[in-house]
This record gives structure tokens, sequence and C-alpha cells, in this order.
């Protein structure tokens, strides 16, 4: 009992503590520098935050990505936080960083997959968002369409010419995707008279939106201008002639309001407008303008007109003069 009671005493306990008093100094001392040593690398790691895309993998049977497609991928890049070396993580752009949804096996139609992240060497995955993306599988087509020329609105004294190179494309990608392409187009360009530029291909929608999601073969074409420079071009009004006197205009569009004219150089500075006939009538009608220019003129575009026309009431006719009666 007395001996159980030592333990309560001060002078007992402070006797046992300072007895070999260097020696638990110096294990203490040992532990605690183990411990730093073992834990250095981990609080010297910091976490920082990357928008990384995310990437399908399609190996379904076997035959890689070539049949199948994936479209609406949602959302198209996750945030990763990866854990490392402040060193490490400095040189570190999103590219370098993988983020995998695999689709495998998965049937046609929509899906919800998880993102696998695979981390760059000396770094590790703190946490991923969102951890799973949606989308889309579909059979993947491929169309033939031609491509159409887009360049730079070109001066009004000039007449170029071009050729594009190949005159058609492919597009592929998710069948339902690539059904809402309408037109390939090359994106504008200033081709310069007489050189070629290497221009992208656009694919746009029937109401001229670009679609996201396929890939064009091949992605650019060349465009060449063929004239070697500028042509002797003027813009000038068109001017109805009048209609007969029975008639009247009630409205009246010219559909365009101007035209490009070629002709030498001293013919167009004495034109100041191109006259234009219509064969009227009484209605509501849209009719072609035949335009009256001079010898050696031409001009570039076909103009029509939209008119409304009534007729004028005709004016009372006179009586005839009675001749006087012979005696």
């Amino acid at each position: 009992m007395e001996a159980g009671r030592r333990w309560l005493e001060p002078r007992y306990i402070w006797a046992r503590g300072v007895h070999n008093l260097g020696l638990k100094l110096l294990a203490l001392l040992v532990a605690t520098t183990l411990w730093f040593l073992a834990t250095q690398d981990r609080r010297a790691n910091v976490e920082q935050g990357f928008d990384v895309e995310v990437t399908v993998r399609d190996t379904t049977g076997g035959r890689g990505e070539g049949t199948r497609a994936v479209s609406d991928l949602n959302p198209k890049t996750v945030r990763v936080t990866l854990s490392g070396r402040p060193e490490r993580l400095r040189e570190l752009r999103p590219e370098s960083i993988e983020a995998v949804v695999d689709v495998t096996g998965e049937p046609e139609g929509s899906f919800t997959r998880p993102v696998t992240v695979s981390p760059p060497n000396g770094t590790t995955v703190s946490r991923r968002t969102p951890e799973r993306v949606q989308g889309f599988v579909d059979t993947q087509i491929v169309r033939t369409l031609p491509v159409t020329l887009s360049v730079s609105t070109p001066s009004e004294s000039s007449l170029p010419r071009y050729e594009v190179s190949p005159a058609s494309a492919s597009v592929a990608g998710p069948g339902r995707v690539v059904a809402t392409v309408q037109r390939l187009v090359t994106s504008p360009a200033l081709v310069p008279a007489g050189s070629e530029r290497e221009t992208t291909l656009i694919a746009l929608d029937a109401e001229g939106r670009p679609v996201d999601g396929v890939v064009t073969r091949p992605a650019s074409v060349t465009l060449r201008r063929l004239d070697t420079g500028e042509l002797p071009v003027k813009t000038l009004p068109v001017v109805l002639s009048d209609p007969p006197a029975t008639l009247r205009i009630r409205a009246v569009s010219v559909q365009p309001s101007t035209v490009r004219v070629v002709a030498a150089p001293e013919l167009l500075s004495r034109l100041r407008e191109v006259g234009g006939r219509v064969a009227y009538r009484v209605g509501t009608y849209t009719a072609p303008v035949t335009l009256t220019l001079p010898a050696g003129a031409q001009a570039l575009e076909p103009v029509s007109v939209r008119l409304t026309v009534e007729a004028l009431a005709a004016p009372p006719t006179p009586a005839p003069l009675r001749q006087p009666d012979s005696p």
C-alpha cells in the first residue's frame, strides 16, 4: 500500500522524472528528428488545380475508335487538383495531365461514366470535380461535301477570280452531329492578286452556325487567286424607266439597287447611272430589269424589281362639236 501511494507523492514523481534525464532527452530528440525526416516530403507538398480536357477512350470490339464516336460530352473539362512539390507543379501544364472517360462496352445512347485521371510523375491526385461525365455514344459516319468559298470583301474596283483545291472535303463524326452539317466553307481570307493561301475549313449548319464535334479531312485547303490585278469596275445606281401614262407605281423595291459595271476607264468615267426597263402591268409582282448600257460596258449582277402598280382612271372623252345646220 505504501509503495502504491508513492506515485502520488510530488517528490517521488520528480525523482522518477529526472532519473536518467539525459537519456530521456536524447531519446526524445532522436524520435523528433525521425518524425521530422519521415514527414518532410509530406509537409513540403502543396496543391494546385488544373482544368483538364476530358479524353474519350473506346476500344469496343477491338476495332478502336473507327466505327463509334461520342458527342454531347458534359462537361468537356474537369477540375483536377494535384499534390506535389511546388517546383514540380509550377512546370506542369493541363496538357500534361490525362483525364479519360472509358466507354468501352457501352451501348449506343446516353451514358454516365467516371473520369480516370493519370497524374504526371512526382504528383498525386487529391481530387477531381466532377468525378463523372455524361455523353452520347453514336455511330461514326463520314460525308463528302463541296467546299464553299468565303473571302474578304474585295474593293469595288476589282473582280477577283479564285480557285480552291481540293474542291470537296469529308466531314466525320457522330452520326446525329454530322447530319446537321449543311456546308463546308473556307475561313474568310484576304488573298492578294496572283497568290495563294492555306485556309482552314469550317462546318456550318442550316442557320450558318459552326458545328462542333466533327473533323474535316483535309483540315485546310489551298485558295488561289487567279486574276493578276485590278479591273476597271464601277458601282452605279439603277434607275427604272417611267411607266406608261395609264399606270401608276404605288410601291417599288429594286434588288440590288446598285450594280457593278465593267468597261474601259474612259467610258466608266462618263457613266453616272444605269437605266432599267421593266414590263409594267397592273398588280403586285416581281419582274426582271433589263439594263441599258452603252456598247463596251457590262453589268456583273442581274437586277429584279418588286412592284405594286395600279391603273389610272381614264379621263372623260370630250363630246364632238356639232356642225351648224346649213340654210
